[in-house]
């Protein structure tokens, strides 16, 4: 997706707080908050990591600079395998104009080599916070691939899919019930942008999203898809 259109369309559906998590990569991250630079819009950067159990997880920052650092540090646990672009398609890195830059030539759908435990350790170290993403899916979902929460992790917020409301999301796992669920966006395309999660908080941060999430301090959470 083209950042300007990125952040037209959040305008248009009064979105002031997205995140950028593109799979396995962050260099296009920087591009989208370029582009959301005096519009209103705050941009986490972060990056959507697949796991060595090929479990899919949100890693999110509040600066550029952690995400940064934070990427630093696991790049080597990517395996080293050129993309073939014929089969799964180009990877390009684009300014915030949307213009060509260059192409990424490593392929991004591999998983590191890092265990989820590991990954939650590293995006900690950091600051940052680490959301299991649709969890439900059976495929790169925690759930169907683990079969259960793992308890060793401290998991503040766990996202289930849009096509799955939260009690439907209980129903069938019920240790959901535990967990702080938020409903998943994952778009790829500008129509699958939507604004489910509304967050009444003082500033557009990590920790205040985290306390909105438990109800703290006036702060509060609300889901607003129709099945949520």
């Amino acid at each position: 997706m083209i950042p300007p259109l990125i952040i037209e369309e959040a305008l248009a559906k009064n979105i002031n707080l997205i995140a950028v998590t593109d799979h396995n990569t962050i260099d296009n991250v920087d591009a989208v908050i370029e582009a959301a630079a005096g519009t209103g819009i705050t941009v986490l950067p972060g990056i959507e990591l697949q796991t060595r159990e090929e479990i899919h997880s949100l890693c999110l920052f509040d600066s550029l600079e952690q995400a940064s650092q934070f990427f630093s540090l696991i790049r080597n646990s990517f395996p080293d395998i050129k993309n073939n672009a014929e089969y799964f398609g180009e990877q390009f890195v684009i300014d915030a104009t949307g213009e060509f830059i260059r192409r990424e030539e490593r392929l991004l759908i591999t998983s590191s080599s890092l265990s989820l435990k590991e990954a939650w350790e590293r995006v900690n170290a950091f600051s940052g916070l680490l959301i299991p993403a649709h969890v439900n899916r059976t495929a790169f979902g925690l759930l169907p691939v683990l079969g259960m929460v793992p308890t060793d992790i401290d998991l503040p917020i766990i996202e289930i899919s849009r096509h799955l409301s939260f009690i439907q999301a209980i129903d069938q796992y019920p240790q959901l019930s535990n967990y702080k669920l938020i409903q998943g966006g994952d778009a790829h395309t500008l129509e699958e942008i939507e604004g489910w999660n509304h967050f009444t908080i003082s500033e557009p941060t990590i920790n205040e999203i985290i306390l909105a999430m438990n109800g703290h301090s006036g702060r509060s959470y609300k889901n607003l898809h129709k099945s949520g």
